[in-house]
């Protein structure tokens, strides 16, 4: 017995939202970093195989991030820090000093939330404006994208390529947010997944985390530089990290 018609415009009527919503979604698959490492290097922020770049989310705050400009200094390094562009506008001091010193900046949307909704418009509409908040106090126009949380959408995706943004997750995370992370457990994780050629996140405010969970990162730093350097490996922002080179065959990946 053929269809009814009728049953059938209700049927897809009732498919559409779902169909839409996966589709949304979809992309926030990769925020799994076992399969994005392998199936996305580029989007795990996988480069040179001698280098590593050190990334930092959720500023600029002007109690904690600071403290890591005067670190890193200390350390002689650069690294990317992807701002919070509502905490841009609040704190462009920071935002100045921080690009004074050498780092780069990149987008970490206008607000840190979930996206747990399509909102292609507003997507499209935050991260235009914090590239526009960005460019506006330093000069610099900002050439990445990591959406808050790591939930990558379609579109969130589409947003950054128009604004003319690449977005990179991580291949590499201390889980620095934590009420019960130290300087120690941040160096072991981070120890445990990263590999010559990745990037590595961090966070330099406690915002969006525990209280005063951003000592945990700041007290691994020396060592996690240590550690690298003793590797054989540089450390700097992700404009130094350059794309993957091609695997040789027979070659193992550096460590």
């Amino acid at each position: 017995m053929s269809p009814v018609p009728g049953g059938s415009r209700r049927t897809a009527a009732l498919l559409l939202p779902a169909v839409a919503a996966a589709a949304h979604i979809a992309p926030a698959a990769t925020w799994l970093p076992g399969p994005r490492a392998i199936l996305f290097p580029g989007l795990a922020g996988t480069g040179r195989r001698r280098h590593i770049a050190l990334t930092f989310d959720d500023g600029p705050d002007p109690v904690s991030t600071p403290r890591f400009l005067d670190a890193l200094d200390g350390l002689g390094v650069q690294a990317t820090f992807f701002l919070v562009g509502e905490h841009v506008v609040r704190h462009p001091a920071v935002v100045r000093e921080t690009v004074r010193r050498g780092h780069e900046l990149g987008v970490h949307g206008w607000r840190h939330d979930r996206p747990w909704h399509p909102a292609f418009v507003r997507d499209a509409e935050e991260i235009a404006r914090t590239v526009r908040a960005v460019h506006d106090l330093t000069g610099h126009r900002p050439r990445w994208y990591r959406p808050p949380y790591g939930i990558l959408t379609t579109g969130r995706w589409r947003a950054a390529r128009r604004a003319g943004l690449r977005t990179v997750l991580w291949s590499a995370w201390g889980r620095d947010w934590t009420a019960d992370a130290t300087p120690e457990s941040v160096r072991a994780r981070v120890a445990a997944d990263l590999r010559g050629g990745g990037t590595v996140l961090l966070h330099d405010s406690d915002r969006y985390s525990a209280p005063g969970c951003w000592h945990a990162a700041l007290g691994a730093l020396p060592t996690l530089v240590r550690d690298c350097r003793r590797a054989g490996l540089e450390v700097g922002p992700l404009r130094a990290h350059g794309p993957a080179p091609a695997p040789v065959p027979g070659e193992a990946p550096a460590r």
